[in-house]
């Protein structure tokens, strides 16, 4: 047994859990205040990837040159720019549908999602190719057997493992927060409490796609490497990820997140076969999970409305 080989793999698959976390927690919100399955959210992610190399470029050309300074700009745009589009797509299309039955709110979300991948890859300059992605950290990296410590992955899980938490902190022990588990826990009655309706669910999307631009971005700088289809999977693995934990379970979404990536490097060490069908085998322990536990590991915490 190669402990540094199993090192390699385990951190690895910390660096995809913290990715497929953050795009989980982003459906836990939607689903939490809303009650909707926002199919857009890979896309969105995506979207947000290709702002921040685009962001890139005009900095590059108009002269900054500073790595740091590169990267905090690129974030912050991608960052900013989804957390709008997030608040737009609820405001003009989510809410105004909230009396509709569920899966037509899925179905727009699904064809904005559609506009934004097919935008991407018929508008962005060779967006049907992949795009390689700017190396903006440190690429230093220290060996120790077969065990490769790469200075820059570690700061990407140091980074995520902290949005996780400050997010976990401001649902948890702030006003904003207690507004979000108000109107995720009664709409209504939180409206007579005086708290805003519109705007709360408005901040929660544009949350929820900031995360995901976040977790793009960081899964470009993991990978230097992107694609107008990169979204799609990650959408659907947050997704899946989030349902296994229990939708609505922030700590679900997380848990599912990392469980989701762990199946991943399972299926390539353990599993004898190619590790090309290790999605495969994550996506059917899913399923089987989701046969036992329809309700997710952790299940939403619910009371009756009267």
């Amino acid at each position: 047994m190669d402990i540094g080989l199993i090192a390699q793999y385990g951190f690895n698959g910390i660096m995809l859990g913290v990715i497929y976390a953050m795009v989980a927690v982003g459906f836990t919100l939607f689903f939490g205040v809303l009650d909707v399955i926002k199919f857009s959210h890979g896309d969105v992610l995506t979207l947000g990837v290709f702002v921040s190399l685009g962001s890139y470029i005009i900095l590059s050309d108009a002269g900054v040159t500073s790595p740091l300074l590169l990267l905090v700009l690129v974030v912050l745009a991608a960052v900013a720019s989804m957390a709008l589009l997030g608040a737009l797509i609820a405001k003009f299309l989510v809410l105004p549908l909230r009396s509709a039955p569920p899966f037509i709110t899925l179905l727009i979300t699904l064809m904005v999602g559609t506009v934004i991948r097919e935008s991407i890859r018929l508008f962005y300059p060779s967006g049907s190719n992949p795009q390689s992605f700017p190396h903006l950290l440190p690429s230093t990296s220290f060996e120790f057997g077969r065990f490769i410590l790469r200075i820059d992955t570690l700061i990407l899980i140091a980074v995520g493992v902290l949005v996780i938490y400050l997010v976990n902190l401001l649902i948890n022990h702030t006003k904003l927060g207690l507004a979000i588990r108000a109107v995720a826990q009664d709409g209504e009655t939180a409206r007579i409490m005086g708290i805003h309706f519109e705007l709360v669910v408005l901040l929660t999307f544009g949350l929820g796609s900031a995360l995901a631009a976040l977790a793009g971005v960081m899964n470009g700088l993991y990978y230097n490497e992107i694609n107008f289809g990169t979204g799609l999977m990650l959408g659907v693995i947050g997704f899946s990820a989030a349902v296994i934990g229990g939708l609505g379970n922030i700590y679900g979404a997380i848990l599912g997140g990392f469980l989701f990536a762990a199946l991943q490097i399972i299926g390539v060490v353990a599993m004898p076969f190619s590790s090309a069908y290790k999605d495969v085998f994550a996506f059917a322990v899913v399923i089987i999970l989701i046969g036992f536990k329809p309700t997710g590991l952790i299940g939403e915490k619910t009371s009756e409305r009267v």
